[in-house]
């Protein structure tokens, strides 16, 4: 029976996975390679090897209610999006009052995990680590979690630019980018165009005499700030609209996105329009970028040809003269040394993980990795949802599969690369893992037990909350942090009064129409998927009472374990009884 658990690293994976392992009963230690928790998130002016690195400007770049953990808001002062300092005090808070520092054993790395020579019958790790002292340690475990990260170690293909060797100033990765401070009146090449190519590229053009953008394939640039200055993701990211992408077709939402983000600027025009659709891969999420394009200060240019000097040739035939810095935003490698190499294989181009969490090919699942994987949402909530469902494996609660059935499934939707290989949907992975512990949230159950919370958990943001609504790890704050998820929103953003309009009538009857329509949408679609539910309710002449116990005695549960959501029930009694309760 597992008890004792390993877990490498003490970032935003390690610190869930602590909780995790505390919250079940388990005894877990953490081994932290450096001397504070915040992983990433941790500044220091020097970048350490094998270490993730940040720069001092960075803020994150999804909204706090959607990066905070799922029974620990981020306060409600705190900015909508948090700098890094920020970030990093809402992790101490975390820790301390969840009581996980004296479980994480600091400036420790983790050298070798191996199987014992039992582990055919134990499932056991042997643990090497090694203290600053250089003293090496071996312990036994039950079960481990590896939460290391994948921005570790920096990506440098050199062979792909030719003439390297012969540049005469001075080139790094964006590993090792910590500020603009000697870019002052520089001619600046990025190359790469990800997130923090972007953020490198429109930092540096506030100093520099020109920052020219080096990109192979383009990308889509989506706006922080969305309609009505509300946060991007707090505007689209909702169980609403995940439900409309499975019942439209991609294509449609694709064209509507694309023509959506050219309607604020032409892609075409500002040279960055890409080969891909807007949904095929993660788009870069910068407001600054297309005003310092607009400007002049960033100049986007195609792939790197060849480096000649202080000149850069680019595939076009255009060039950069007396360039004096290169910035590589290539991206990142990933590795796992310290784990057996029977255990960790690819799978073209991702690590062969069932769900992205367990190795398949283990006898026993008491080996997890979590935190390793991409999406258009933060990390903090789909690692801790990972680390609660390893831990309910670890005690045998639940059963993982073998198959890697995930990883073709989600080529058929993203482009998957040698560096783009953790891409997931937020939703739909979160929904996944949450439904294998029985902590996703049933719409259908809301409906009828809980209707004002329903319309929240359907039309608003899909926030970490949600799955401490039911199951395992069941929050009681989950509900009123739903309910209050706009006013930590507003919160900050109060700092000077001002007199607030009220919607007319005429626009809030337009708003109630458009509500009707698109629910309507969603009931036909579910309705045509599982055209059996009404009548089999119907037919079972379905009675509320005035309770709630005395309805869900004679509700059909089997009918609910058919499906996440079904239709609304036509019943007038059911009518009666949601408008008594809604008033």
């Amino acid at each position: 029976m597992v008890k004792r658990v390993a877990i490498i690293g003490a970032g935003p994976s390690g610190l869930s996975s602590l909780k995790a392992c505390l919250d079940e009963g388990l005894e877990p230690t953490c081994f932290e390679s450096s001397d504070d928790i915040g992983g990433l998130w941790k500044f220091k002016e020097v970048s350490e090897p094998n270490r993730a690195s940040i720069y001092r400007s960075l803020t994150i770049n999804i909204s706090k209610e959607l990066m905070c953990y799922s029974d620990f808001p981020i306060p409600s002062d705190y900015p909508n999006y948090m700098h890094h300092s920020k970030i990093l005090k809402y992790f101490r808070m975390y820790a301390e009052h969840f009581k996980l520092l004296q479980h994480i054993r600091f400036q420790t790395s983790v050298k070798r995990v191996q199987q014992r020579p039992d582990y055919t019958r134990t499932g056991q790790w042997e643990v090497v680590t090694e203290t600053r002292q250089g003293e090496e340690e071996r312990d036994v475990f039950d079960a481990v979690i590896c939460c290391s990260g994948h921005y570790t170690y920096p990506n440098l293909p050199f062979n792909d630019f030719p003439g390297i060797e012969t540049f005469e100033g001075k080139y790094f990765h964006s590993w090792d980018y910590k500020g603009p401070d000697n870019m002052s009146g520089k001619r600046v090449v990025v190359i790469g165009i990800g997130n923090s190519g972007s953020d490198i590229a429109v930092e540096s053009s506030k100093f520099a005499e020109q920052v020219y953008m080096s990109t192979r394939g383009g990308a889509w640039v989506i706006r922080q700030v969305s309609d009505n200055g509300i946060p991007v993701d707090m505007k689209y990211n909702t169980r609403f609209v995940h439900i409309l992408f499975q019942l439209l077709p991609i294509n449609f939402f694709n064209w509507f996105g694309e023509n959506k983000l050219n309607a604020m600027y032409d892609h075409t025009m500002y040279a960055l329009k890409p080969k891909h659709r807007l949904f095929s891969k993660i788009p870069v999420i910068n407001d600054d970028l297309p005003l310092k394009i607009l400007s002049g200060a960033v100049i986007i240019k195609p792939n790197v040809k060849e480096i000649q000097g202080s000149t850069v040739v680019f595939e076009d035939g255009s060039i950069a003269e007396k360039v004096d810095t290169i910035v590589f935003a290539t991206g990142y490698n990933y590795d796992f040394p310290f784990l057996p190499s029977n255990a960790m294989y690819k799978s073209g181009h991702r690590v062969a993980l069932y769900k992205h969490v367990f190795p398949p090919n283990l006898e026993h699942s008491t080996l997890a990795v979590v935190g390793f994987i991409h999406a258009l949402g933060a990390i903090m909530p789909q690692a801790e949802m990972q680390a609660r469902w390893a831990v309910l494996v670890f005690k045998g609660k639940v059963f993982p599969g073998k198959q890697m059935s995930d990883t073709k499934d989600i080529e058929k939707h993203y482009i998957v690369s040698k560096l783009t290989p953790l891409q997931v949907d937020f939703v739909s992975y979160m929904d996944d893992i949450a439904g294998e512990i029985g902590a996703r949230p049933s719409l259908l159950w809301l409906f009828f037990t809980d209707y004002p919370l329903f319309k929240k958990v359907l039309w608003g943001p899909v926030t970490a909350y949600q799955y401490r609504l039911m199951g395992p790890g069941k929050w009681s704050g989950a509900r009123h942090a739903i309910f209050t998820q706009f006013d930590r929103m507003y919160q900050p953003l109060k700092t000077r009064k001002v007199t607030e309009q009220k919607p007319s009538i005429t626009s809030r009857l337009m708003k109630m129409s458009i509500q009707v329509l698109l629910g309507g949408a969603v009931v036909f679609y579910f309705h045509t998927r599982n055209p059996e539910t009404i009548p089999a309710l119907l037919s079972k002449g379905v009675k509320l009472q005035s309770s709630r116990a005395g309805f869900l005695r004679l509700l059909d549960v089997s009918l609910l374990k058919r499906s996440w959501w079904r239709p609304m029930c036509c019943d007038q009694a059911l009518q009666k009884h949601d408008n008594e309760r809604f008033i």
